[in-house]
């Protein structure tokens, strides 16, 4: 079972980048997209055999995510069902019968920081949400995340520390987040290896990996085993961030 999370920065955007060549070559099993930017109507790409799920931020041209599946969930839930974070489209729940999938674009803080206070409640509130699905099965989280969590996980650590996505503050929640019970997968099977998911537009950072890696697969502690790998698919281009993906060793 193949399991694939992309934050294309603008779904209509990506689609004319090649999204849906990658998509039809890896038919994953779920695929999970952030920062989608896009309504229902906007949407013009409708693969066979899936079924799709949308949020919508209700600021126009902004946030959003959205999954594809070939099998259909038992319930689907957007959002955390908390009034002042679920206005943005940022949460996605699939439950299955032996598991949840929880599809996120974490809020970012900013370039001057103006939303890591937000940020920081947004932050307890998703970790008090994914607490309690991880109380009733498996729970599977993906999408951008916003964080490099440790130095590896970034180009430049040491020039980038207290900037949005490295600041103290977010890499503390994060790890309050895997110590609550969920690991990285990715670093669970490559501890030492430096790959990167997002790059920036500017000074070719792309062309000479300088990148970030902040778009995750987490999977609950009790559960690890059953992934059988977890890749960054860093050669895919139409998004200033690549697909992640994992693989179960088993249907669930």
């Amino acid at each position: 079972m193949k399991l694939i999370s992309w934050n294309v920065a603008g779904y209509r955007a990506c689609l004319k980048k090649g999204f849906v060549d990658f998509f039809e070559e890896e038919q994953a099993d779920i695929f999970c997209l952030q920062e989608v930017k896009a309504t229902k109507e906007q949407i013009e790409y409708i693969p066979k055999d899936y079924f799709s799920y949308l949020n919508v931020a209700e600021k126009k041209g902004y946030s959003g995510t959205m999954i594809y599946t070939k099998k259909e969930p038992l319930q689907v839930s957007y959002g955390m069902g908390i009034e002042e974070h679920d206005h943005e489209g940022r949460i996605i729940t699939l439950e299955y019968p032996t598991f949840f999938l929880v599809n996120v674009y974490v809020p970012n803080a900013k370039q001057e920081l103006e939303r890591l206070p937000y940020r920081m409640e947004w932050e307890d509130a998703f970790k008090e949400y994914v607490g309690k699905l991880k109380e009733k099965k498996m729970v599977i989280i993906c999408g951008d995340l916003n964080v490099a969590h440790e130095e590896i996980d970034i180009k430049n650590a040491r020039a980038n520390v207290g900037h949005a996505g490295f600041t103290n503050e977010e890499r503390e929640k994060f790890s309050k987040l895997l110590e609550s019970g969920f690991i990285d997968t990715y670093r669970h099977f490559y501890p030492n290896r430096v790959q990167y998911s997002w790059w920036s537009y500017l000074f070719h950072a792309r062309e000479n990996n300088a990148g970030w890696r902040i778009d995750y697969f987490l999977v609950d502690k009790d559960h690890i085993n059953q992934i059988k790998d977890s890749i960054i698919y860093d050669n895919i281009l139409g998004s200033d961030h690549c697909p992640i993906g994992i693989e179960l060793k088993e249907e669930l």
